[in-house]
């Protein structure tokens, strides 16, 4: 064949000339090769043209541009513009594609629809009620770690709302409840108990459903506690209970949650105050009292350095300097 005969008998890519997709209508995620997904409008146009576009075997050195057109809120043409070579020839073509959007509903919204879970988290504390602060703070923890994790359309919750006695939080996720009690733990210390429950079968195996209980200690890292007629302060969290710090002298030891039972809080890490020193001897320390602004003077810490601060805990109407821990620097 000749040049300008076999220019019209090949064709660089067969395209047709619509492409359909579905869009959730509710949250707007997109269905891409069976997954629903959050995705630019720039790269679903390509990925919509590359689940279509067939290009010839013998194509070589192949160039596509593409560009969009909103025609409506549900349709979409694009222009596509191939440049490439076949058989010796180089060869430029144009073609244009109607993106076609359909109306559909996720699995997660299916699910959130229909009230369904796997898991329910029951945030608790022992021997104490938890404050609204505490809450707060909690379930914060687990907006964080939605964000850090990878995207899956389980992360979703269900129903959440305080319950006597603490707070619930109903997912679809039991690996999320799980990763959350472990996050949990390393940041409140504490203890997570897991009980699953039977709901059904199906293809042959058991449904369950988990049921996370957490609960955080009366105390948290920083503290002051009266353990064993003694101050201490909480200075981090171990494996099955915590390490303190003895305020008096340099002394730390490990203690159990049985035996941290009985440990009475006198003061929080965030009702502590760090004040200025104005004057100080070898053992002692001028400051203003923040209560009431006048001149009081606080016996130093075993650890002081001799800087112009010096963090205090107001403990029985006294103030006690306290040794500083890992925890009073991340606050700085």
């Amino acid at each position: 064949m000749c040049e300008s005969c076999l220019r019209q008998r090949i064709t660089l890519a067969e395209i047709p000339s619509t492409v359909q997709h579905l869009r959730c209508a509710r949250c707007g995620l997109v269905e891409v090769q069976g997954r629903w997904i959050e995705i630019a409008e720039e790269d679903l146009w390509e990925e919509l043209t590359q689940r279509v576009l067939k290009v010839h075997e013998d194509v070589r050195n192949l160039n596509i541009s593409l560009s969009s057109q909103r025609v409506d809120d549900r349709n979409t043409r694009l222009h596509l513009e191939l440049i490439a070579d076949i058989h010796g020839m180089h060869m430029h073509e144009e073609h244009q594609i109607l993106a076609r959007m359909s109306n559909g509903v996720c699995l997660t919204c299916t699910r959130r629809a229909g009230n369904y879970f796997e898991a329910t988290v029951q945030l608790r504390s022992a021997g104490r009620r938890l404050d609204e602060f505490e809450l707060v703070e909690m379930r914060g923890s687990l907006d964080s770690l939605i964000a850090e994790m990878q995207p899956d359309p389980m992360f979703f919750i269900t129903d959440e709302g305080q319950v006597q006695g603490g707070y619930d939080v109903v997912m679809g996720s039991k690996a999320l409840a799980r990763t959350w009690g472990r996050r949990l733990m390393q940041r409140w210390g504490g203890q997570v108990k897991e009980t699953n429950s039977v709901v059904g079968r199906k293809d042959g195996a058991d449904l369950t459903r988990l049921t996370l209980l957490y609960r955080r200690p009366a105390y948290d890292v920083g503290d002051v506690v009266r353990w064993k007629d003694d101050l201490w302060r909480i200075s981090s969290w171990s494996n099955d209970g915590a390490v303190l710090s003895k305020i008096k002298f340099s002394q730390r030891t490990g203690v159990s949650w049985r035996d941290l039972e009985k440990a009475q809080v006198l003061c929080r890490q965030r009702d502590h105050e760090v004040v200025e020193l104005l004057n100080v001897d070898s053992s002692a320390g001028e400051f203003l009292d923040p209560r009431n602004w006048r001149t009081s003077t606080v016996r130093l810490p075993y650890d002081h350095q001799g800087d112009g601060s010096v963090r205090l805990a107001e403990v029985e109407g006294e103030w006690l300097a306290l040794q500083r821990l890992s925890v009073d620097k991340e606050e700085e």
